[in-house]
């Protein structure tokens, strides 16, 4: 499903314009986006939990040359779904 799928889909579910539709959705990402930025979780029950997570810097191997690399320590999100997603999806 593309982010157009799900746009029409919300739309058709909540009996509003695609336009409509289209912003509550890029709200709903900038929101997780900028809370999990600053370091906070957003839990959707049943659904999932969006976080961030730190990764230490660590050695690499350069699969082209074998050569061996410094790999930053970097800041990724993560998502763990919630059980009632789980159960949906089996």
């Amino acid at each position: 499903m593309t982010k157009a799928d799900l746009i029409e889909k919300m739309a058709k579910d909540a009996d509003v314009s695609k336009a409509v539709a289209g912003r509550a959705l890029d709200s709903f990402i900038d929101g997780i986006e900028k809370s999990v930025k600053k370091g906070n979780k957003v839990a959707l029950v049943g659904f999932g939990t969006f976080s961030l997570s730190k990764r230490k810097a660590r050695k690499g191997r350069n699969p082209r040359t074998g050569e061996t690399i410094n790999i930053k320590a970097a800041k990724v999100p993560k998502f763990s779904a919630g059980k009632a997603f789980k159960d949906a999806v089996r």
